[in-house]
C-alpha cells in the first residue's frame, strides 16, 4: 500500500495527527493494533490540561492567564521540563480547546472543587494539579484547568470521558477521509538513505509493506505494559496495575530508537494514589517510620508519584470517625481499615513503628491544626482539622498504584522525532506517551491528552508539509 502518510496508533494523539495531517492535503492512512479506536485514551477520565481563560473558565467565574498557566506547568512538570513545548502549549491553549469544540467535543460550564480523580457527569472543570495547594499556589494564581468532556452514565474505571474525547475525535478523522486499519500491527520502520519512507505491517500474521511518501508519524502509547523495559529504564514501576492497554508496549519508542531517536526521561511514570482523594485529602499519609512527607491535600497523582519514588510504596494512611463519614458523604467511598484502636501507643505496635513516633506526628499535627496551621507540610486551612480517637489506619505498604509511563522519543515543538545529535530524523514524527511531552517528571490529570491532542495536530501539520 502506498499513502502519503502513515499514522501509527489510533488514540488521541494518532487521532488528532490524522486529522490535521488530512486538512494539510495529505492522503492518511492509520493502523492500529487494537480492534478499534481508542487505546489507553479512550479508558481515561477525559480530562483535558487547557487554561489562559478558555470559554468553559470564564462561564465558572474562573480568572487565568497565559503566564499563569506557564508558571504552574513549569513547576508543576519539572524537574528538567520542556520549556519551549510549554510555551507554544500554553499560548496557544485557547485556540486548542475552540478545535476541540469544532471536532465536537463536549463541556458543561460547571465547576467541580471536591477531591477526586473524576468530576461527575455534569461538571466540565475541575482541579487536576494540585494548582491550589502548597507549593503551587504561592508559585502562580491558581485556576482549575481541567477540562472534561460533558457524558451521562459516567462509570469510572470502565467508560468515562475520554471515551467521548475519542468518539468525537475518530468521527472526525473519518469525515476528513482517514482510512483507518485495526488488528494492524506496525513492526518494523523502512528507510530510504536516512529518510524513513514507511513501515512494515502485520494483519493476522500475514505480512506486507506501507510507502509513506510524506512520513510517518509514531503514536502507540508508552511501555508500561513492557517488564523488560520497565526494568531497565524504570524499576520501581514494576509490579504495579497498568493504567493503559497491552498495545502500551514500547515498540513505537522502540521502533524509533533503532532509525536513531533520542529518548527522554524513560524513568519518569505517573502513578495513582491507592485510596480514594476524599479520604486522603482529611487524613495524615505517613512513611515507614510513622512521619508525614507530603500536604495531603496535593494533586493526588503528585502523592502517589511521591509514595512510589521517593517511599518505596512504604506508606501508612491514618485517619478517624469524622474524616471517614465526610469520605463516605462525598464520594461513596466506604474504608476498610486495616487497624482501629482508640490509642495511639497500642497502633504504632501494629504498625511496627518505634514508640512514640505517631503520638509525636499526632500531637504536633493536632495542635497546629487547632490554630489553622501546618508548619511541617502545608496543608491548605480548609482541611485542616485535629484527629481525634478512635483512629483508623489504612495499611498501604506494598499496595498496588495504577502505573503508566511518561517517558519517550525526544521530539521538537512541530512533532518531529529528533536524533541523538538534536537533528529530526527525516520524514518521523510522534505525539502523545510514545514522546516526553508536557509531562516531563512532575504530571497533572490532563496533561497526557491536552499533549496527546496538541502536539498530535502539529505532528500531523508537520508531516503533511513535509
Amino acid at each position: 500500500m502506498e499513502t502519503d502518510v502513515l499514522v501509527v496508533g489510533f488514540g488521541a494523539a494518532g487521532a488528532s495527527a490524522s486529522i490535521e495531517a488530512a486538512a494539510g492535503g495529505a492522503d492518511v492512512d492509520a493502523v492500529d493494533a487494537a480492534g478499534g479506536w481508542g487505546g489507553a485514551s479512550a479508558m481515561a477520565g477525559g480530562s483535558l490540561y487547557l487554561g489562559g481563560g478558555t470559554p468553559i473558565q470564564r462561564a465558572c467565574g474562573v480568572e487565568d492567564t497565559e503566564e499563569a498557566m506557564f508558571a504552574f506547568l513549569r513547576a508543576a512538570t519539572g524537574p528538567d521540563p520542556d520549556e519551549a513545548k510549554l510555551a507554544v502549549y500554553c499560548a496557544n491553549s485557547l485556540e486548542h480547546f475552540d478545535w476541540l469544540v469544532r471536532c465536537g467535543v463536549p463541556f458543561e460550564p460547571r465547576l467541580w472543587t471536591e477531591p477526586s480523580w473524576e468530576a461527575p457527569s455534569g461538571y466540565g472543570l475541575m482541579f487536576t494539579g494540585g494548582e491550589n495547594a502548597y507549593p503551587f499556589a504561592d508559585i502562580a494564581a491558581p485556576a482549575p484547568r481541567g477540562h472534561v468532556p460533558a457524558m451521562t452514565g459516567k462509570k469510572p474505571g470502565e467508560q468515562s470521558a475520554g471515551w467521548v474525547l475519542m468518539r468525537h475525535l475518530a468521527d472526525t478523522a473519518a469525515a476528513a477521509g482517514v482510512r483507518t486499519h485495526y488488528n494492524t500491527r506496525v513492526g518494523r520502520l523502512v528507510v530510504d538513505g536516512d529518510r524513513v519512507a514507511g513501515a512494515e505491517v502485520v494483519t493476522f500474521g500475514e505480512r506486507s509493506f506501507v510507502k509513506a511518501r510524506r512520513g510517518v508519524v509514531l503514536s502507540a502509547g508508552g511501555f508500561g505494559a513492557n517488564d523488560a523495559m520497565l526494568a531497565q529504564h524504570s524499576p520501581r514501576l514494576l509490579g504495579n496495575r497498568l493504567t493503559g492497554t497491552d498495545g502500551d508496549d514500547g515498540t513505537a519508542i522502540r521502533m524509533g530508537q533503532a532509525v536513531g531517536a533520542a529518548v527522554r526521561h524513560m524513568e519518569a511514570g505517573q502513578t495513582a494514589f491507592p485510596a480514594d482523594p476524599a479520604l486522603l485529602y482529611r487524613s495524615l499519609l505517613l512513611d515507614r517510620h510513622g512521619n508525614r512527607f507530603i500536604n495531603e491535600d496535593s494533586y493526588p497523582g503528585r502523592v502517589g508519584q511521591v509514595s512510589l519514588f521517593s517511599q518505596d510504596r512504604q506508606i501508612f494512611l491514618l485517619y478517624d470517625d469524622t474524616a471517614n463519614e465526610e469520605t463516605q458523604q462525598a464520594s461513596g467511598y466506604v474504608v476498610k481499615p486495616t487497624w482501629v484502636s482508640d490509642d495511639l501507643t497500642e497502633l504504632e505496635t501494629e504498625m511496627g513503628l518505634a514508640p512514640g513516633a505517631l503520638t509525636a506526628t499526632v500531637g504536633l499535627y493536632n495542635a497546629a491544626a487547632e490554630k489553622g496551621e501546618d508548619p511541617v507540610c502545608h496543608k491548605s486551612a480548609r482541611w485542616l482539622r485535629p484527629l481525634k480517637p478512635p483512629y483508623g489506619v489504612l495499611d498501604l505498604r506494598n499496595a498496588m498504584f495504577s502505573i503508566f509511563t511518561t517517558g519517550g522519543l525526544h521530539t521538537s515543538v512541530h512533532g518531529e522525532v529528533l536524533s541523538l545529535d538534536g537533528d529530526p530524523v527525516p520524514g518521523l514524527y510522534a505525539a502523545g506517551r510514545t514522546t516526553s511531552g508536557i509531562p516531563a517528571w512532575g504530571y497533572c490529570s490532563g496533561t497526557s491528552l491536552g499533549d496527546s491532542t496538541f502536539f498530535g495536530r502539529r505532528a500531523g501539520r508537520a508531516v503533511a508539509s513535509g
